[in-house]
């Protein structure tokens, strides 16, 4: 299993309107940058995942789940950007901002830290457990 962070404005898309999906899911649609279609290239089913909340927040509040790999994205007229569903697993006990994460130098490498602005990153397993921690959840 790989781990993965997504990212979210909650003003837009909220991990609270990604729970009420339910088992069906929802789609990550509308990423336009190059690294971040690689990401979701490498998503497999049962994969989990962060749910960050960025500019209102700024904290991770989430667990999600890909629930679909990779697909064209139907947002995207060009044809060349495509998309994952996810669901909703579970909230975190306790959010983790990007300040606590900033702080633990354990995650000094995260790409949450060194490449702030990408709306879907990679999460090592290590920082996965470390995030878990965090959140009080281990």
């Amino acid at each position: 299993m790989a781990y993965w962070l997504f990212k979210s404005e909650p003003d837009v898309w909220s991990f609270e309107m990604q729970m009420e999906r339910g088992d069906r899911g929802e789609h990550w649609d509308g990423v336009r940058n190059h690294l971040a279609k690689k990401q979701m290239m490498a998503m497999k089913t049962g994969d989990r995942g962060f749910f960050y909340h960025s500019n209102i927040g700024k904290e991770i509040v989430g667990i999600v789940e890909v629930i679909r790999e990779f697909y064209p994205d139907h947002t995207d007229p060009s044809g060349r950007f495509g998309m994952v569903d996810i669901k909703a697993i579970e909230p975190l006990k306790n959010p983790v901002s990007l300040a606590a994460i900033k702080e633990e130098p354990r995650l000094a490498e995260m790409a949450l830290v060194k490449q702030s602005r990408l709306s879907v990153q990679p999460v090592t397993e290590e920082e996965w457990a470390i995030v878990l921690e965090m959140a009080g959840m281990r």
